[in-house]
């Protein structure tokens, strides 16, 4: 098949969170199977300045956009051997930040990413590439859908293209003023309850759902959970309308990326079977970070986005907890002022056995996954989630809320799982938090089932090849709809 993924980020170039770990590691996988892959996403400050070589293209890149004809650029690079078109527009897309900055969005989003989306739309026909599937993901790109299913539907150059669109983070919408559409460059027509109209504004991921040909997100339980009042963002009823066409897939991680047998950024490597180096990596970092070098009291990690999604509202209630009990933990991640402010503060008070990194820190974040015996993820809402599947790979036992993706990847013994991996809580609350804490750091004193558990972590497989078969799967089912 020729697959091109659509996405506006894509690791290793620019990286916000999960979303470009799936577009950088996904298409790789489904490559490996000999598919034509192909990239486009935007080119940003950061790609330039990380010194990625990148050639200049012939082609340029047309989009009306606030009734101007707008031109880009274009660039290309490549992700091993797959080819990754950047669309240059400094106006848009030369800035410190994807999004926006710390105290919010930018406010020009709707016509940055209508931008990209129209110039996605416009490059392929000049560049003659006719993909079979169209694989977008998130807000971002919803506007390509739309626009193919509104705009070409008569089109003989899309007829045979089918439309994927994935949704990693119902929570984020694209929600614009109703102003927006026509800066869009799109139809009046189209502000109507049945196509991008909600409750007076434009939504852009609603009509990437209503007109792609199958809708998919990260993990089987979220594609459950999203289609409830509750989980549903406002969007329940329209994903309930799609319901024959809406799939979850399981996300996965790239095993040669995350190894603790070969990963440079560790201490000492280690492996299933030989787990000394997980030790010595624990006492180093506990010398790193002038924690007390105890083998025998569990360190627990913490590697996550500070936002209430990644209940640090929990983890703020139990701090004077963790300070007082017989653990160490160690915290890292950037993310919302609020909860930087707080863990600041709490910094600043001191204790001798908690370590708070506000920062992204790719070494120090790979150093704590190995040198953990446990990885906290108390998620109000998860819809896959990398962080367990990491600390898996890598020996550290979850404890985690037992929701969306982490629902599907931690298997608790509580729950009568044979052969479990981690600990889990169902009621979001502090009290539930510290309970499943509580039961880890008591198996913990269990070494030799102990470390039983971590050996089963280690020997699961999350890898993408699995994960990519499911995909080639729903892509097939999409190319039915069209042909």
């Amino acid at each position: 098949m020729k697959i091109l993924f659509v996405a506006s980020e894509v690791s290793p170039f620019a990286k916000t969170g999960g979303l470009a770990d799936v577009t950088g590691s996904l298409p790789r996988a489904l490559r490996k199977q000999r598919h034509d892959v192909r990239i486009i996403m935007p080119l940003y400050q950061c790609i330039e300045d990380s010194g990625f070589p990148i050639k200049k293209a012939r082609k340029g890149v047309e989009a009306l956009i606030g009734g101007v004809l707008e031109k880009g650029l274009l660039r290309q690079t490549t992700l091993d051997d797959i080819p990754v078109y950047l669309i240059d527009r400094k106006e848009y897309f030369q800035r410190p930040h994807l999004y926006g900055t710390p105290a919010g969005d930018y406010p020009d989003n709707s016509r940055r990413f209508g931008f990209f989306c129209r110039g996605v739309v416009d490059l392929l026909k000049r560049l003659d590439f006719r993909p079979d599937i169209i694989h977008c993901h998130d807000w971002q790109t919803a506007l390509v859908p739309t626009i193919i299913r509104y705009e070409h539907q008569d089109d003989p150059f899309f007829l045979k293209t089918a439309l994927i669109y994935t949704i990693h983070n119902l929570a984020y919408q694209g929600l614009f003023p109703a102003e927006a559409l026509s800066e869009l460059g799109l139809d009046p027509s189209y502000f109507t309850i049945d196509r991008l109209e909600y409750y007076g504004k434009v939504n852009l991921m609603k009509g990437g759902i209503l007109t792609a040909d199958v809708v998919n997100t990260v993990s089987a339980s979220y594609c459950r959970e999203i289609r409830t009042e509750e989980m549903g963002c406002g969007l329940d009823g329209v994903l309930r309308q799609r319901d024959h066409d809406l799939y979850g897939i399981l996300n996965g991680i790239d095993y040669n990326e995350w190894n603790p047998a070969t990963d440079p950024a560790l201490f000492k490597n280690y492996t299933a079977s030989a787990l000394s180096g997980k030790a010595a990596g624990k006492k180093a970092l506990q010398k790193a970070l002038g924690l007390e070098q105890r083998p025998d009291i569990p360190l627990l990690g913490m590697i996550t986005r500070l936002s209430a999604q990644k209940g640090i509202d929990l983890l703020e209630k139990l701090l004077p907890r963790f300070r007082s009990s017989r653990l160490q933990l160690v915290i890292l991640g950037t993310g919302d002022e609020r909860y930087m402010t707080m863990l600041s503060a709490f910094q600043k008070k001191g204790a001798d056995n908690i370590s708070i990194h506000l920062a992204f820190d790719q070494v120090l974040a790979r150093r704590v996954y190995a040198a953990s015996d446990m990885f906290l993820m108390p998620s109000h809402y998860e819809p896959c989630g990398l962080g367990q599947l990491i600390a898996l790979r890598y020996g550290a036992i979850p404890v985690v809320r037992k929701t969306g993706g982490l629902a599907d990847t931690v298997f608790d013994a509580r729950d009568g799982f044979r052969e479990p991996n981690g600990f889990t809580f169902d009621e979001y609350s502090p009290k539930a938090f510290w309970g499943a804490v509580a039961r880890a750091l008591e198996a913990y004193g269990e070494r030799k089932s102990w470390d039983r558990m971590v050996r089963s972590g280690m020997n699961s497989d999350y890898s993408w090849e699995h994960s990519a078969g499911e995909y080639e799967a729903m892509y097939e089912k999409a190319l039915k709809k069209v042909r």
